[in-house]
């Protein structure tokens, strides 16, 4: 018996003391990744663009910078609406001449 408490109080004090993880709970992980957007990001300090569009989220522009900073960006701010128009006309225009 005397063993089993023994057993019990070790496996107690290992969960106490293991380092913690970086896994999230359910609720944190299915939260928007943007939860405030910039009108203003200087274009030239832009090093890539990631747009995201999850169930729960509205759609989401993500720009990482020069300084390795990332930073979410309004999607109707006027030169992203241009942006991406200036994309999809390239897309379609590649796609016809393919064809």
């Amino acid at each position: 018996m005397d063993s089993k408490v023994l057993a019990l109080v070790a496996l107690l004090t290992l969960a106490i003391r293991s380092p913690e993880t970086d896994a999230k709970p359910i609720s944190l992980v299915e939260r928007c990744w943007c939860r405030s957007t910039l009108n203003t990001v200087p274009q030239r300090s832009i090093r890539e663009i990631k747009f995201l569009h999850t169930p729960s989220c509205p759609f989401q522009v993500i720009a990482k910078l020069k300084n390795n900073r990332e930073v979410c960006i309004n999607p109707k701010t006027k030169w992203l609406q241009q942006y991406l128009k200036n994309a999809i006309n390239k897309i379609k225009k590649s796609k016809k001449r393919s064809k």
